[in-house]
C-alpha cells in the first residue's frame, strides 16, 4: 500500500484568493497537490485575516508558527514532510536551514510567485525616469538573495517565461532547478461567452487590483492623471470602477464622482464585477510575473487594455483581447474604441478565450509538476549531487541564517 505523501506549505500570509492573484495561485498549487493524494499542512507567522480562505474547507491542516524561534524545528521534525513548499524567497531563507537540519531529506520547492528583483529594478528605473535595462538585475541587491534562494531548493517553480529566460541567460542557472508553472485554468469553449452578460448588458470601465502591491496604486495613480482626462474629454459619459483590497487613504483621495473616477474599496466578488463591466484598464508601468486580473478578465469575457509590461509573457504569439498601448493618448484612444465598438470588442473576447486554452490549460502543467516531484523524491541525492552551487550557498547561508536567527532568539527571551 502506497504511504501518504505529507506536503507543508510555508506561508508569506494565509490565502486571500479574493485579495490577490498570489493568494490564487497559492489554492491552486495547494488543489493540484490535493488531487494527487499529499496530506497538506500549511503554515504561517502571518497574523490571521478577516479574508483569508478556510484551510479546512480543502482539507488543509492550519498551523500558525513562529519566526525565529526553535519551537518551529520540534513541529517539522514531528510532522517529517516528504515535500516543504516555501512560498517566496523570503520564507525559504527564515525556514529553509531550520527544515535542512531537521529534514534533510525532505524536497524543497520554492514559488517564486514573480522575480521580486525584476518587480524591484523595473520600479526603482522608473522612480529615477531612466529605461529598465536587463543588466540591472545583476547590481540589484535582492537579485542576490533570491537567485541564492533559488539555488539552494530542489525546484522553483517560474510563472513567466520571460523570466525563466531570465534565469536561465542572465543568471545561469540550470534548467534542472526551474519548472515553468503559469496560472492554471480549465479550458474555455467560445459557446460559453453566450452564458456571461452581452455587450449591452455590461457597462463602466475597471480596475481590480490589490493595493498593498506598489505596482497597481502606481496604475490607479498614472490613470486617474494621464488616461482618465483624455477618455473622459472624448466619451464624458464615461465611468471607472477601481476595486481593490486593502486601500490606503492616498488611495480613496483619489474619489470622484464628479468626473466620472470611482474608487469602489475591496470587492465583494471581483469575477461578478469583471463580468458586468465591459473594459478592464490595466496601464501597468512596472512589475514581473503575471497579471492576474488580466487573466481574469478574459474568463469573464471582459476584454482589456493594458501595456507590454500588463501582458508580457501572457498570450506568446497570440493577439491580445483588447489593446496592448504604452501611450497615454493613444490608449485613452483605443479604450473608447474597445467600449463603444461592438464587433471590435467581440472579436477582443474571442481572443481573450484562445489565449486561455493555449497558454494556461491545467492539464498541460499539473501531471508535469507531481511527476517532477515524485522523481526528486526517488532520487533527490542525485540531483542535489549535480546542483554545487546550491550545496555551496546551502553550507554558507545555514552557518550565517543559522546563526543570525538564534542570536535573535535569544534576544527576544
Amino acid at each position: 500500500m502506497n504511504q501518504i505523501k505529507k506536503l507543508l506549505i510555508i506561508g508569506f500570509v494565509w490565502p486571500e484568493p479574493n485579495s490577490s492573484a498570489a493568494g490564487g495561485r497559492m489554492m491552486q498549487l495547494i488543489s493540484i497537490f490535493k488531487q494527487n493524494g499529499f496530506e497538506i499542512t500549511f503554515a504561517s507567522a502571518a497574523q490571521d485575516s478577516d479574508f483569508m480562505v478556510d484551510l479546512s474547507e480543502f482539507g488543509v491542516i492550519k498551523k500558525s508558527i513562529e519566526l525565529n524561534s526553535s519551537s518551529f524545528d520540534d513541529f517539522v521534525l514531528e510532522l517529517n514532510p516528504d515535500v516543504v513548499l516555501f512560498d517566496r524567497f523570503m520564507i525559504e531563507e527564515q525556514f529553509g536551514w531550520r527544515v535542512v537540519e531537521k529534514c534533510p531529506n525532505a524536497i524543497r520547492i520554492l514559488d517564486t510567485e514573480d522575480l521580486h528583483c525584476l518587480r524591484t529594478a523595473r520600479q526603482k528605473a522608473f522612480k529615477e525616469n531612466r529605461t529598465f535595462e536587463i543588466q540591472d538585475l545583476l547590481s540589484e541587491e535582492v537579485a542576490k538573495r533570491e537567485i541564492a534562494s533559488i539555488l539552494r531548493c530542489d525546484l522553483s517553480l517560474i510563472i513567466s517565461d520571460f523570466e525563466m529566460n531570465i534565469l536561465k541567460n542572465v543568471f545561469r542557472i540550470n534548467e534542472d532547478l526551474l519548472f515553468y508553472l503559469p496560472f492554471l485554468v480549465d479550458e474555455m469553449k467560445e459557446e460559453e461567452l453566450s452564458n456571461l452578460p452581452s455587450f449591452n448588458e455590461r457597462k463602466n470601465f475597471v480596475f481590480i487590483g490589490n493595493f498593498l502591491h506598489e505596482p497597481n496604486w502606481n496604475t490607479v495613480q498614472h490613470l486617474k492623471e494621464a488616461i482618465w482626462p483624455s477618455i473622459k474629454k472624448d466619451f464624458p459619459e464615461a465611468v471607472l470602477e477601481v476595486y481593490g483590497a486593502y486601500p490606503s487613504q492616498k488611495v480613496l483621495q483619489l474619489h470622484q464622482p464628479k468626473n466620472g473616477f470611482y474608487i469602489m474599496g475591496r470587492a465583494e466578488d471581483a469575477n461578478e464585477i469583471v463580468k458586468k463591466s465591459r473594459v478592464v484598464l490595466a496601464p501597468i508601468r512596472f512589475g514581473a510575473g503575471l497579471k492576474g486580473k488580466l487573466l481574469e478578465a478574459m474568463q469573464c469575457g471582459t476584454p482589456s487594455i493594458t501595456t507590454s509590461i500588463g501582458s508580457e509573457a501572457m498570450h506568446e504569439d497570440l493577439s491580445w483581447n483588447g489593446f496592448i498601448e504604452d501611450n497615454p493618448a493613444e490608449f485613452a484612444k483605443k479604450a473608447i474604441a474597445l467600449y463603444q465598438d461592438e464587433n471590435l470588442w467581440k472579436q477582443s473576447q474571442k481572443n481573450g478565450i484562445r489565449i486561455i486554452n493555449q497558454c494556461y490549460q491545467k492539464k498541460d502543467y499539473s501531471d508535469k509538476l507531481i511527476s517532477l516531484t515524485n522523481s526528486l523524491l526517488a532520487d533527490s541525492k542525485s540531483h542535489r549531487l549535480h546542483n554545487f552551487m546550491g550545496n555551496l550557498l546551502q553550507h554558507h547561508a545555514y552557518k550565517s541564517t543559522m546563526y543570525m536567527s538564534k542570536w535573535i532568539e535569544e534576544k527576544n527571551k
